[in-house]
């Protein structure tokens, strides 16, 4: 391999993988003996700072680590305070319509509605902080029990739950004949 190609892979994996990374495990990934790895990245880290690049690789007790150069920091931060954005997918409000309908559900009930794992979309729901923990069931293994927040509540414009939309007989019954030919539509292929 030529010197760009083994610095680009040494470049891969600091960044892959975060935290610091041992020289000889990047040696070995590299397929290089210690010594001429540690020149390679060496280096890097020499290139880094004259090319005024916003990373960095530090040298922590025989391993190294990618990080953002101390002078980028005040970027950093304007970027962190600007509101994150995020986007409810279909699978996402399909398992926040369960949980604020059925609260306070357990992930298991959540599954048996939908019909498949919900661990990432619930996951998702309590990093958004429009669902948390609101206790344990009364149950062998105490599964979590998960509920809607405050802010729930402020991005759907309603003052409680009381106010979500109720869904007439004729609706359900139509939603019940949906599913039912769905589930045999599955059960035919």
């Amino acid at each position: 391999m030529e010197i760009e190609k083994l610095q680009g892979a040494i470049e891969a994996i600091l960044f892959t993988m975060g935290d610091s990374v041992e020289l000889e495990k990047i040696a070995a990934a590299i397929g290089h003996d210690e010594k001429t790895t540690r020149k390679l990245i060496h280096n890097m880290m020499d290139r880094y700072e004259e090319e005024s690049r916003g990373i960095r690789i530090i040298e922590l007790d025989n391993s190294f680590q990618m990080c953002t150069k101390k002078e980028m920091y005040e970027y950093l931060i304007r970027i962190a305070k600007q509101p994150k954005r995020y986007v409810l997918t279909d699978v996402l409000l399909e398992t926040l319509s369960i949980i604020a309908y059925r609260q306070p559900v357990t992930k298991l009930e959540i599954e048996k509605i939908r019909g498949v794992k919900s661990d990432h979309a619930v996951n998702k729901l309590v990093e958004y902080g429009l669902v948390e923990e609101t206790g344990r069931m009364e149950a062998p293994g105490r599964p979590l029990l998960f509920g809607t927040t405050e802010e729930f509540l402020r991005r759907f414009s309603v003052h409680s739950l009381d106010e979500l939309p109720t869904l007439n007989e004729e609706q359900i019954e139509h939603f019940k004949e949906e599913a039912e030919d769905e589930a045999q539509l599955k059960l035919d292929i």
